[in-house]
């Protein structure tokens, strides 16, 4: 692999942030990773309007997630997607997040690409934003597609733990979880942030402790203090300078409140 020097590097080289686009950086880490988290551009961002916390604001995130045509986007996923498949081990699986202005693309390039789609989680929120025009049902959920890059190859899936987690019965692919909360954005917010608790059940779910994950949209780098968090090694993506301060951080709070964190996360207490 052609050595790179990452923007940033934890005291313990557990947290690792590369200031690059991730089509410049995944294939030089061949065969690498265990497993992949995803949340690329929705292209969503068309100058609409939506409500959050009781005030119209508008839905744009940043040029990053302007739409293109629908030729353009299926373009962008399949080369990242490609050079993710690159990335992954063998036995390695990757998770991307998406809504209904992206999902289905995503789906197609997977499947253009031979990974065999394992699930198709949707994460129910709690307290979604109301729809604006009210000429639609409220938008309430995301979906994450789980997928293994071998047809062949065995991926990570730790039953007996989601199990538990469950009330020992098998875990659904409905999960329940809210927005982001006050104490995730005491660092700073990144637009389209994940839930801490969700990163965490996902990680737990397709990872092993041993297991090197990688972000290549890692935005304010919640996979990243997940995957500390659940002791694994995580190399992040960035190519926004203002997220990857958040991210550095965030992995600061993270070392100076670890016990904390957990108590704040459900899941833990079952491990």
């Amino acid at each position: 692999m052609n050595t790179l020097t990452p923007i940033f590097a934890s005291s313990d080289q557990d947290f690792v942030l590369y200031h690059n686009d991730c089509n410049m950086l995944l294939p030089q880490f061949e065969g690498k990773f265990d497993l992949i988290f995803a949340d690329p551009p929705y292209f969503l961002s068309n100058d609409g309007l939506t409500i959050q916390n009781g005030q119209i604001v508008s839905v744009n995130k940043g040029e990053w997630d302007r739409g293109g045509e629908i030729g353009e986007i299926d373009s962008f996923n399949l080369k990242w997607i490609s050079n993710a498949k690159r990335a992954l081990k063998d036995t390695g699986s990757i998770l991307i997040s998406g809504t209904y202005h992206n999902i289905f693309s995503l789906g197609r390039v997977l499947q253009k690409l031979d990974f065999k789609i394992l699930n198709i989680i949707t994460w129910q929120k709690t307290n979604p934003p109301p729809n604006f025009s009210c000429r639609y049902l409220t938008h309430s959920t995301e979906q994450i597609i789980w997928a293994r890059k071998s047809q062949k190859h065995k991926h990570i899936f730790n039953y007996e733990i989601l199990k538990k987690i469950n009330g020992d019965k098998q875990m659904r692919d409905v999960w329940t979880f809210p927005a982001i909360t006050p104490w995730e954005k005491a660092c700073g917010k990144h637009p389209t942030q994940k839930p801490l608790p969700l990163l965490v059940r996902l990680i737990l779910m397709a990872s092993n402790p041993d297991s090197l994950i990688c972000d290549p949209f890692s935005g304010s780098s919640t996979t990243g203090i997940a995957s500390n968090l659940l002791g694994r090694k995580f190399v992040g993506i960035e190519k926004e300078l203002d997220f990857i301060k958040i991210s550095k951080n965030r992995k600061i709070e993270l070392q100076n409140n670890l016990e904390l964190f957990k108590k704040k996360i459900s899941d833990f207490r079952f491990l």
